[in-house]
């Protein structure tokens, strides 16, 4: 979406955030830093990589991101780190970075685009409005069509499968989950499962093992502290009444692939279908 400056001829380069507010640059970003690894993701992802310029620890996707400068975590900011790279755009994370922080840096002057996709069409919609900020709107519509070319197809495959009961551990210490409101659950919807935990109010709430036992779910999916690293699944196996454990339906999804919105997702969603295809095949 293009505007016109107040008082000016020349356009802006503008969008909508994810709190419903414009974002609007004078001229295509050159200077971009990240706050989260998934707003990493999603700028390489939208065709701006090259832009650039600093991400917050633990952006390690695509390879390219862990060379970029570090300006602190996604919980806590180097600010001076942050303003010596002279950003003219930074995508903060709305519900994860320290807010305080954030709009010490919008009062500076520095355009910020909050991101919090909470659907996988939000995700798109961000990698579109991305690449419009950085002006790169031809390979972020790329990316943007494919991830929902790819969901769209899955949820068509899965339309009418059998439901298939299913917590997914998003953390061991302390035991936290998801509910329906979050984008794994969506991507658990769209394999036919059904999120025992999906009710509670909060996005990622604290559980405890007793409340698992109760809702005595089919199937435990968990993500881990590395890539490959299932161990949150080995002390389930002692309790021998859940079906999960009788049948053996514990699985583990590589957590950059279902616990960032980004088009990783997709082969994350393709993943956990898969893992509920095996339960259904041994009901």
């Amino acid at each position: 979406m293009l505007c016109l400056g107040s008082g000016l001829a020349r356009a802006q380069v503008c969008v909508t955030d994810d709190t419903d507010r414009q974002v609007c640059l004078g001229q295509p970003a050159s200077r971009i830093i990240a706050l989260s690894p998934g707003a990493t993701e999603l700028l390489f992802a939208a065709g701006a990589g090259e832009q650039v310029v600093g991400a917050v620890s633990f952006s390690d996707y695509p390879p390219a991101a862990e060379k970029l400068p570090r300006v602190g975590s996604y919980k806590r900011l180097d600010l001076e780190a942050v303003l010596a790279l002279k950003p003219d755009l930074i995508v903060a994370w709305r519900s994860g970075n320290p807010m305080e922080q954030v709009e010490r840096l919008q009062a500076m002057g520095v355009p910020v685009y909050h991101s919090e996709p909470r659907r996988f069409d939000n995700i798109s919609t961000t990698l579109e409005r991305l690449a419009v900020l950085a002006g790169t709107e031809a390979v972020g519509q790329g990316a943007a069509d494919a991830l929902r070319s790819g969901m769209d197809s899955l949820r068509q495959r899965y339309a009418e499968a059998e439901p298939v009961t299913v917590f997914y551990q998003v953390w061991e210490e302390p035991l936290m989950t998801v509910n329906n409101e979050h984008l794994i659950s969506e991507a658990i919807q769209i394999c036919g499962g059904v999120n025992v935990f999906g009710e509670l109010a909060s996005l990622a709430p604290k559980i405890s093992r007793e409340a698992v036992l109760a809702k005595d779910p089919e199937v435990i999916i968990a993500g881990g502290m590395g890539e490959d690293d299932p161990s949150w699944l080995e002390p389930w196996k002692q309790f021998s009444s859940l079906r999960a454990v009788q049948q053996n339906n514990l699985f583990f999804v590589a957590p950059s692939t279902l616990q960032r919105p980004t088009p990783q997702m997709l082969a994350g969603t393709r993943t956990l279908c898969s893992h509920l295809d095996t339960v259904r095949a041994r009901d």
